[in-house]
């Protein structure tokens, strides 16, 4: 077999940077929490992406099941080749979408109501679990940083747990962020952040995909 011993630092990292990526576009429910954060406040904002982040662990474990399905195939180092350099290009061409979208399309009226924590946290929740794509950016990410490391369980199930953690991260510190710079936050602000964050995805796409291949060129890594 392949797959060499896996490092538990380098699984749990490698899960946090695959929770940031994955919440860090701003769709449909980032901008409902910047919404939420600057009108209702911090808290509202926050409980909104912790049910973001609910629903991402739960397509983060449908990704993982379906990747175990096909775990004879990618543990094959020639498979395995392919399925990172198209992961990579995937990664890329999601990452010139993100840059290219437009996410303030996404705004709608505030209402009048802050209603409760719970029933903001849920809304997050049912906000992107209805859009089940996420899937592909999931296996997407797992393919770009070899996150299915087969027979370390414990090692996948503590990368497995960094993926929420990361999520949390990033809109614990999306909403810290405009919590503070509320009085200078402009919708043209929500493009800036966006474009920032597609840019990050493209060259993590493209690095992925030049290190996929430098072992094919004869260059060890």
């Amino acid at each position: 077999m392949w797959i060499e011993p896996v490092n538990t630092l380098e699984i749990v990292i490698k899960g946090l940077i695959v929770g940031i990526l994955a919440s860090a576009p701003m769709g449909p429910v980032g901008v409902l929490t910047i919404q939420r954060t600057l009108n209702k406040g911090r808290s509202f904002g926050l409980v909104t992406g912790v049910g973001a982040a609910v629903s991402d662990i739960i397509y983060a474990a449908v990704s993982l099941l379906g990747m175990s399905f096909v775990m004879d195939f990618i543990e094959n180092p020639q498979n395995m080749f392919w399925f990172k350099v198209i992961g990579g290009i995937l990664l890329m061409l999601f990452g010139i979408y993100t840059y290219m979208s437009n996410p303030t399309q996404n705004l709608r009226p505030t209402s009048k109501s802050k209603g409760s924590l719970m029933h903001n946290g849920i809304t997050g929740f049912l906000v992107t679990f209805s859009n089940p794509l996420i899937i592909l950016l999931f296996i997407t990410l797992m393919a770009r940083f070899e996150f299915v490391v087969p027979t370390h369980y414990w090692e996948q199930g503590l990368g497995y747990l960094a993926i929420f953690g990361g999520a949390l991260l990033w809109w614990f510190g999306l909403t810290f962020i405009i919590d503070k710079a509320r009085a200078k936050f402009k919708n043209s602000t929500i493009c800036l952040i966006n474009r920032i964050i597609g840019s990050i995805v493209i060259i993590a796409g493209l690095l992925g995909f030049i290190w996929a291949l430098l072992p094919q060129l004869g260059i060890d890594i």
